[in-house]
Protein backbone atom coordinates (compact mmCIF):
# COMPACT_ATOMS: atom_id res chain seq x y z
CA UNK A 1 0.00 0.00 0.00
CA UNK A 2 1.02 3.61 -0.55
CA UNK A 3 2.51 5.70 2.24
CA UNK A 4 0.63 8.73 3.59
CA UNK A 5 3.06 10.96 1.66
CA UNK A 6 2.25 9.09 -1.57
CA UNK A 7 -1.48 9.26 -0.86
CA UNK A 8 -1.36 13.04 -0.35
CA UNK A 9 0.76 13.40 -3.49
CA UNK A 10 -1.88 11.49 -5.49
CA UNK A 11 -4.65 13.76 -4.18
CA UNK A 12 -2.56 16.81 -5.02
CA UNK A 13 -2.06 15.47 -8.54
CA UNK A 14 -5.82 15.10 -8.97
CA UNK A 15 -6.39 18.67 -7.73
CA UNK A 16 -3.82 19.97 -10.24
CA UNK A 17 -5.49 18.06 -13.08
CA UNK A 18 -8.89 19.42 -12.05
CA UNK A 19 -7.53 22.98 -12.10
CA UNK A 20 -6.17 22.45 -15.59
CA UNK A 21 -9.30 20.83 -16.96
CA UNK A 22 -11.51 23.55 -15.54
CA UNK A 23 -9.35 26.14 -17.27
CA UNK A 24 -8.78 24.48 -20.65
CA UNK A 25 -11.41 21.80 -21.40
CA UNK A 26 -14.65 23.14 -23.01
CA UNK A 27 -16.78 20.43 -21.39
CA UNK A 28 -15.29 20.78 -17.91
CA UNK A 29 -15.49 24.60 -18.06
CA UNK A 30 -19.21 24.39 -18.80
CA UNK A 31 -20.22 22.20 -15.85
CA UNK A 32 -22.15 23.45 -12.81
CA UNK A 33 -23.23 21.87 -9.52
CA UNK A 34 -26.62 21.16 -11.09
CA UNK A 35 -25.28 19.70 -14.34
CA UNK A 36 -23.07 17.25 -12.45
CA UNK A 37 -25.80 16.07 -10.07
CA UNK A 38 -27.34 13.33 -12.23
CA UNK A 39 -23.88 12.11 -13.22
CA UNK A 40 -22.89 11.84 -9.56
CA UNK A 41 -25.99 9.76 -8.84
CA UNK A 42 -25.10 7.48 -11.75
CA UNK A 43 -21.51 7.07 -10.55
CA UNK A 44 -22.75 6.25 -7.05
CA UNK A 45 -24.97 3.47 -8.38
CA UNK A 46 -22.09 2.11 -10.46
CA UNK A 47 -20.00 1.99 -7.29
CA UNK A 48 -22.84 0.20 -5.50
CA UNK A 49 -23.01 -2.39 -8.30
CA UNK A 50 -19.26 -3.02 -8.10
CA UNK A 51 -19.52 -3.52 -4.34
CA UNK A 52 -22.32 -6.07 -4.71
CA UNK A 53 -20.29 -7.89 -7.37
CA UNK A 54 -17.31 -7.89 -4.99
CA UNK A 55 -15.16 -6.70 -7.91
CA UNK A 56 -12.43 -4.82 -6.05
CA UNK A 57 -10.74 -3.54 -9.19
CA UNK A 58 -14.05 -2.10 -10.33
CA UNK A 59 -14.66 -0.68 -6.84
CA UNK A 60 -11.30 1.11 -7.08
CA UNK A 61 -12.23 2.57 -10.47
CA UNK A 62 -15.69 3.68 -9.37
CA UNK A 63 -14.32 5.23 -6.17
CA UNK A 64 -12.06 7.27 -8.41
CA UNK A 65 -15.06 8.48 -10.39
CA UNK A 66 -16.86 9.49 -7.19
CA UNK A 67 -13.72 11.21 -5.88
CA UNK A 68 -13.45 13.14 -9.14
CA UNK A 69 -16.96 14.46 -8.60
CA UNK A 70 -16.12 15.58 -5.05
CA UNK A 71 -13.04 17.41 -6.33
CA UNK A 72 -15.10 18.87 -9.19
CA UNK A 73 -17.77 20.24 -6.84
CA UNK A 74 -15.12 21.69 -4.55
CA UNK A 75 -13.41 23.37 -7.51
CA UNK A 76 -16.69 24.98 -8.61
CA UNK A 77 -17.32 26.10 -5.03
CA UNK A 78 -13.88 27.72 -4.84
CA UNK A 79 -14.57 29.82 -7.93
CA UNK A 80 -17.21 31.82 -6.05
CA UNK A 81 -15.30 31.70 -2.75
CA UNK A 82 -18.10 29.58 -1.27
CA UNK A 83 -15.85 26.66 -0.24
CA UNK A 84 -12.89 24.64 -1.45
CA UNK A 85 -11.60 21.10 -0.93
CA UNK A 86 -9.96 22.05 2.37
CA UNK A 87 -13.29 23.37 3.68
CA UNK A 88 -14.97 20.14 2.61
CA UNK A 89 -12.36 17.96 4.33
CA UNK A 90 -12.26 20.10 7.48
CA UNK A 91 -16.04 20.13 7.69
CA UNK A 92 -16.33 16.35 7.72
CA UNK A 93 -13.33 16.05 10.06
CA UNK A 94 -14.92 18.44 12.54
CA UNK A 95 -18.20 16.54 12.33
CA UNK A 96 -16.49 13.20 12.93
CA UNK A 97 -14.71 14.53 16.00
CA UNK A 98 -17.90 16.08 17.38
CA UNK A 99 -19.94 12.93 16.70
CA UNK A 100 -17.39 10.61 18.37
CA UNK A 101 -17.08 11.90 21.94
CA UNK A 102 -16.29 8.33 23.01
CA UNK A 103 -13.04 8.67 21.04
CA UNK A 104 -12.25 12.38 21.28
CA UNK A 105 -13.98 13.10 24.60
CA UNK A 106 -14.87 11.46 27.89
CA UNK A 107 -18.13 9.71 26.89
CA UNK A 108 -18.23 5.97 27.63
CA UNK A 109 -19.93 3.47 25.33
CA UNK A 110 -20.41 -0.26 25.61
CA UNK A 111 -21.26 -1.22 22.05
CA UNK A 112 -22.28 -0.14 18.54
CA UNK A 113 -25.86 0.60 19.63
CA UNK A 114 -24.63 3.11 22.22
CA UNK A 115 -22.64 4.85 19.49
CA UNK A 116 -25.69 5.08 17.22
CA UNK A 117 -27.89 6.48 20.01
CA UNK A 118 -25.27 9.09 20.88
CA UNK A 119 -24.98 10.03 17.21
CA UNK A 120 -28.69 10.80 16.89
CA UNK A 121 -28.82 12.68 20.20
CA UNK A 122 -25.85 14.83 19.16
CA UNK A 123 -27.57 15.73 15.90
CA UNK A 124 -30.61 16.97 17.83
CA UNK A 125 -28.34 19.10 20.03
CA UNK A 126 -26.88 20.62 16.86
CA UNK A 127 -30.27 22.17 16.11
CA UNK A 128 -32.09 19.50 14.11
CA UNK A 129 -35.75 19.34 15.09
CA UNK A 130 -36.22 15.72 14.02
CA UNK A 131 -33.96 12.69 13.80
CA UNK A 132 -35.51 12.11 10.37
CA UNK A 133 -34.26 15.40 8.89
CA UNK A 134 -31.14 13.66 7.65
CA UNK A 135 -33.04 11.20 5.43
CA UNK A 136 -32.85 12.50 1.83
CA UNK A 137 -36.26 12.82 0.18
CA UNK A 138 -34.96 11.44 -3.11
CA UNK A 139 -33.65 8.15 -1.70
CA UNK A 140 -35.10 4.99 -3.29
CA UNK A 141 -38.04 3.79 -1.20
CA UNK A 142 -36.39 0.63 0.16
CA UNK A 143 -33.25 2.49 1.20
CA UNK A 144 -35.33 5.30 2.68
CA UNK A 145 -37.47 2.92 4.75
CA UNK A 146 -34.33 1.25 6.10
CA UNK A 147 -32.76 4.59 7.03
CA UNK A 148 -35.98 5.81 8.69
CA UNK A 149 -36.19 2.70 10.84
CA UNK A 150 -32.50 2.83 11.69
CA UNK A 151 -32.69 6.46 12.75
CA UNK A 152 -35.76 6.15 14.98
CA UNK A 153 -34.22 3.06 16.57
CA UNK A 154 -31.27 5.27 17.46
CA UNK A 155 -33.47 7.21 19.88
CA UNK A 156 -35.12 4.11 21.34
CA UNK A 157 -38.25 3.85 19.16
CA UNK A 158 -37.89 0.20 18.27
CA UNK A 159 -39.03 -3.35 18.85
CA UNK A 160 -37.27 -5.44 21.48
CA UNK A 161 -36.66 -8.63 19.50
CA UNK A 162 -37.05 -10.13 16.00
CA UNK A 163 -40.02 -12.27 17.06
CA UNK A 164 -42.10 -9.14 17.69
CA UNK A 165 -41.26 -7.77 14.25
CA UNK A 166 -42.12 -11.07 12.57
CA UNK A 167 -45.51 -11.02 14.32
CA UNK A 168 -46.02 -7.54 12.87
CA UNK A 169 -45.18 -8.86 9.40
CA UNK A 170 -47.82 -11.58 9.81
CA UNK A 171 -50.34 -9.01 11.05
CA UNK A 172 -49.72 -6.78 8.02
CA UNK A 173 -50.00 -9.74 5.64
CA UNK A 174 -53.37 -10.66 7.16
CA UNK A 175 -54.60 -7.08 6.74
CA UNK A 176 -53.43 -7.06 3.12
CA UNK A 177 -55.25 -10.33 2.47
CA UNK A 178 -58.47 -8.90 3.91
CA UNK A 179 -58.32 -5.86 1.62
CA UNK A 180 -57.61 -8.09 -1.40
CA UNK A 181 -60.71 -10.12 -0.56
CA UNK A 182 -62.71 -6.90 -0.22
CA UNK A 183 -61.38 -5.63 -3.56
CA UNK A 184 -60.51 -2.19 -2.18
CA UNK A 185 -57.68 -1.11 -4.48
CA UNK A 186 -56.73 2.01 -2.52
CA UNK A 187 -56.44 0.08 0.74
CA UNK A 188 -54.64 -2.79 -1.01
CA UNK A 189 -51.86 -0.40 -1.98
CA UNK A 190 -51.64 1.00 1.56
CA UNK A 191 -51.52 -2.44 3.15
CA UNK A 192 -48.97 -3.66 0.62
CA UNK A 193 -46.78 -0.70 1.58
CA UNK A 194 -47.18 -1.66 5.25
CA UNK A 195 -46.09 -5.22 4.45
CA UNK A 196 -42.97 -3.99 2.68
CA UNK A 197 -42.16 -1.57 5.51
CA UNK A 198 -42.51 -4.31 8.12
CA UNK A 199 -40.39 -6.72 6.06
CA UNK A 200 -37.64 -4.11 5.76
CA UNK A 201 -37.82 -3.66 9.53
CA UNK A 202 -37.53 -7.43 10.02
CA UNK A 203 -34.51 -7.49 7.71
CA UNK A 204 -32.79 -4.99 9.99
CA UNK A 205 -33.42 -7.23 13.00
CA UNK A 206 -31.95 -10.32 11.36
CA UNK A 207 -28.91 -8.46 10.04
CA UNK A 208 -29.87 -8.27 6.36
CA UNK A 209 -29.56 -5.14 4.22
CA UNK A 210 -32.88 -5.21 2.31
CA UNK A 211 -31.61 -3.15 -0.64
CA UNK A 212 -28.61 -5.42 -1.14
CA UNK A 213 -30.72 -8.54 -0.69
CA UNK A 214 -33.28 -7.44 -3.27
CA UNK A 215 -30.64 -6.33 -5.77
CA UNK A 216 -28.83 -9.67 -5.46
CA UNK A 217 -32.13 -11.41 -6.16
CA UNK A 218 -32.66 -9.12 -9.18
CA UNK A 219 -29.23 -10.07 -10.52
CA UNK A 220 -29.89 -13.75 -9.90
CA UNK A 221 -33.22 -13.59 -11.73
CA UNK A 222 -31.64 -11.75 -14.68
CA UNK A 223 -28.86 -14.32 -14.96
CA UNK A 224 -31.29 -17.23 -14.81
CA UNK A 225 -33.70 -15.72 -17.31
CA UNK A 226 -30.91 -14.87 -19.75
CA UNK A 227 -29.68 -18.46 -19.43
CA UNK A 228 -33.20 -19.58 -20.32
CA UNK A 229 -33.22 -17.29 -23.38
CA UNK A 230 -29.85 -18.54 -24.61
CA UNK A 231 -30.74 -22.18 -24.03
CA UNK A 232 -33.99 -21.78 -25.96
CA UNK A 233 -32.18 -20.00 -28.80
CA UNK A 234 -29.71 -22.87 -29.13
CA UNK A 235 -32.73 -25.15 -29.70
CA UNK A 236 -34.17 -22.68 -32.25
CA UNK A 237 -37.13 -21.99 -29.98
CA UNK A 238 -38.91 -18.74 -29.14
CA UNK A 239 -39.93 -18.21 -25.52
CA UNK A 240 -43.27 -16.78 -26.59
CA UNK A 241 -44.10 -20.08 -28.32
CA UNK A 242 -43.06 -22.27 -25.38
CA UNK A 243 -45.23 -23.51 -22.54
CA UNK A 244 -44.34 -22.72 -18.94
CA UNK A 245 -43.48 -26.39 -18.44
CA UNK A 246 -40.96 -26.22 -21.29
CA UNK A 247 -39.43 -23.03 -19.96
CA UNK A 248 -39.21 -24.53 -16.47
CA UNK A 249 -36.81 -27.17 -17.79
CA UNK A 250 -34.27 -24.50 -18.74
CA UNK A 251 -35.06 -22.43 -15.64
CA UNK A 252 -34.28 -25.35 -13.37
CA UNK A 253 -31.05 -25.94 -15.29
CA UNK A 254 -30.05 -22.33 -14.69
CA UNK A 255 -30.21 -22.86 -10.92
CA UNK A 256 -27.11 -25.05 -11.20
CA UNK A 257 -25.13 -22.02 -12.33
CA UNK A 258 -26.80 -19.10 -10.60
CA UNK A 259 -27.69 -19.53 -6.93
Amino acid sequence: MNSRKEQLSAINRLLDIMDELREKCPWDKKQTLESLRHLTIEETYELADAILENDLQEVKKELGDVLLHIVFYAKIGSETNAFDIADVANSISDKLIDRHPHIYGDVKVENEEDVKRNWEQLKLKEGKESVLEGVPKSLPAVVKANRIQDKVAGVGFDWENPEQVWEKVQEELAELNEEIKAGNNENIEKEFGDVLFSMINYARFIGVNPENALEKTNKKFINRFQYLEKAAKKEDKQLADMSLAEMDVYWNESKKYFT
